[in-house]
């Protein structure tokens, strides 16, 4: 696939006055706060590129792209492409110390953000500078040819943003576990009421239990699990079992049938086969009946976990599907 959109062409939306005249604003306020409290806010090399997945968008690119232009690469694990790119990028964040930072998205497991952006095929690269994404290119590409896109990606990010870049401290990397900051808790209170509804049967209980832990630490991945659990309990709680299988093989085409089916197929242990019937109801549907068995597979595959290998293939055939 030969590279697309190689050029800053069109930049012109995304600097528009006002939001430039903000986006300044809030650069220079944040540097002259950090400065009276005397913190350089200097980030460690490795904080250069992230991972990033729907539940952190907001935070790790939306938020961070007020102080720093953010590149986001579109990957998947069985994109050779990919492979060729994603060290290319993430080699150059690590040269450009700051001026960018790097943020990788698999579209396996963050398909809502694919379809955000209008990802047609992978690689697929955009930047987000003050809260505005730009395409940048599709396909891998030669690295002068980066190199070029990032330098005037940077500078539109200074020219029209203000954003300088972040200060990096390589001196941060040597610090161990003991010394970085831990997430507010403990929750071990919370998890055990929330474990002692689920044995009680008490899933809204223990839902919102969970949802009281994420509150305060969203990626916290056993509250995450839980909560998937208690969800999908409840919802197979209220259900008809005999009316739900009478439905969904008399309505093949009636999404919800078909969804309500997947969470009893789920709970009763036929995890391919909730995962297939999903994938196949989003194949044969379109606009929002799409998106909702789309949604309701994602949250399946919490329940499950996502390294759990009947994940990692229902992931790649609803990529199939999709693309």
């Amino acid at each position: 696939m030969q590279p697309r959109n190689m050029s800053m062409s069109g930049v012109v939306d995304l600097a528009a006055v006002k939001a430039a005249n903000e986006a300044k604003a809030k650069a220079e306020q944040a540097r002259a706060e950090a400065a009276r409290q005397g913190n350089t806010g200097a980030v460690p090399p490795s904080s250069l590129v992230t991972d990033v997945d729907e539940a952190g968008f907001e935070r790790d690119v939306l938020q961070r792209s007020t102080e720093v232009p953010v590149v986001i690469d579109f990957w998947a694990e069985w994109c050779e492409p990919c492979k060729q790119l994603s060290p290319v990028l993430e080699r150059l964040a690590q040269e450009y110390n700051g001026r960018f930072v790097l943020a990788k998205i698999d579209v396996d497991a963050n398909q809502m953000l694919m379809q955000q952006f209008g990802i047609q095929g992978i690689p697929a690269v955009f930047a987000v500078v003050a809260g505005q994404a730009l395409p940048l290119f599709q396909g891998a590409a030669p690295e002068a040819q980066i190199r070029q896109t990032l330098d005037q990606l940077i500078q539109v990010g200074e020219e029209r943003f203000g954003l300088t870049g972040i200060a990096v401290d390589p001196g941060a990397e040597a610090q161990g576990p003991a010394d970085r900051p831990v997430p507010a808790g403990p929750y071990d209170a919370l998890l055990e009421a929330a474990v002692q509804a689920l044995d009680a049967n008490d899933f809204a209980g223990a839902a919102q239990a969970y949802r009281n832990v994420l509150a305060d630490d969203p990626g916290n991945t056993e509250a995450k699990l839980g909560l998937a659990q208690a969800e999908l309990l409840g919802r197979v709680k209220a259900m008809d079992q005999t009316r739900v299988r009478k439905d969904a093989a008399e309505r093949p085409d009636d999404v919800q049938a078909q969804i309500a089916a997947a969470d009893l197929d789920l709970v009763g242990g036929h995890v391919e086969d909730a995962f297939g019937r999903l994938v196949e109801t989003v194949r044969r549907t379109f606009g929002d009946d799409r998106e909702a068995a789309r949604v309701r597979l994602l949250e399946l595959f919490e329940v499950i976990g996502g390294d759990d290998p009947r994940v990692t293939a229902a992931r790649s055939a609803l990529a199939r599907v999709l693309f």
